[in-house]
C-alpha cells in the first residue's frame, strides 16, 4: 500500500514541478532559474511541515508516503538545480550561479526548519 501512496504522489508531483516551473519562469525575463528555486522552496516547506507534524502528532503512514517521498520528491528536483547552476557558471554567469547555490541551500534548510517548527507549534 505504501508504494502505491508514492506513486500517486509522484503522479501529482512531477507535472506540478513542471507547470509551476514553467508559469515562474515565463514571468521573469532572466537567466536566473527562479521556476526551479520556487519548486525547490515550497518542496523543502511541505516537507518540513511534515516532519513537523509527525514529530508532533500521529500522522497516518499512508499520507506520509504520499506527500514525502511522492509529492515532495518529485516536486523538488537536486539535478535541475546543479546542471542550471553549472550551466550559469559555464555561461560567465557566476553571480547568479553563487546566488542561486547559496539561495537554495540556505533557502531550503531554512523553509524545512521553520515550517516543521510551526507545525510542532500548531500540532503539539
Amino acid at each position: 500500500m505504501n508504494w502505491l501512496m508514492v506513486v500517486l504522489g509522484a503522479l501529482a508531483g512531477a507535472p506540478l514541478r513542471y507547470l509551476t516551473d514553467r508559469a515562474v519562469q515565463a514571468r521573469h525575463d532572466s537567466a536566473f532559474p527562479w521556476g526551479t528555486l520556487v519548486v525547490n522552496l515550497v518542496a523543502c516547506t511541505v516537507l518540513g511541515f511534515l516532519t513537523g507534524a509527525v514529530t508532533a502528532t500521529t500522522v497516518p503512514p499512508a499520507l506520509q508516503h504520499l506527500v514525502g517521498p511522492g509529492l515532495c520528491a518529485t516536486l523538488s528536483t537536486y539535478s535541475t538545480f546543479s546542471f542550471e547552476t553549472v550551466r550559469l557558471a559555464g555561461t560567465g554567469a557566476r553571480l547568479f550561479a553563487a546566488a542561486n547555490a547559496v539561495v537554495s541551500v540556505a533557502g531550503g534548510l531554512a523553509a524545512a526548519f521553520l515550517a516543521g517548527a510551526a507545525a510542532e507549534a500548531l500540532f503539539g
